[in-house]
């Protein structure tokens, strides 16, 4: 009789029973950034004396659109460049290759990122001009 006796609670609904599927502040705002961590780091930094509980989910939210921003341009430059693979080069073409990103990230060196791909125009050889245009602009037609 006493075996089939639910196990009894302690004071204030604590100990034993079923626990509940612990809901993270990420999954509340439908996120993948982690929004407590940030929220740690904030407080832990002394950035501001207080933080508010929208700060961290507001800034998860902001990282979290950047960095799918620069992987979706990185993918793309991967994929241009015919591999399977994201690599440093691939995130600094989509990078430098997007103006508001480039802008933000202006004084940031990518390692082994390398540099676009640039020549100046003035080092690149003259165009060969065929000999029948030579005697056209030389010399004009009188009628």
């Amino acid at each position: 009789m006493e075996a089939s006796m639910k196990p009894v609670k302690g004071a204030g609904g604590r100990r034993g029973g079923e626990r509940k599927k612990a809901v993270t502040k990420s999954i509340k705002a439908g996120l993948q950034f982690p929004v407590g961590r940030i929220a740690r780091y904030l407080k832990k930094g002394r950035y501001a004396q207080r933080t508010g509980t929208g700060a961290p989910v507001y800034m998860a939210a902001v990282l979290e659109y950047l960095a799918a921003e620069v992987l979706e341009l990185a993918g793309n430059a991967a994929r241009d460049n015919k591999k399977n693979r994201i690599n440093p080069r691939h995130v600094l073409l989509a990078v430098r290759n997007d103006d508001e990103l480039g802008k933000l990230l202006q004084g940031v060196t990518i390692a082994s990122g390398g540099v676009l791909p640039n020549i100046n125009p003035i080092l690149l050889p003259k165009k060969a001009v065929t000999a029948d245009a030579d005697k056209a602009s030389k010399s004009p037609k009188k009628a």
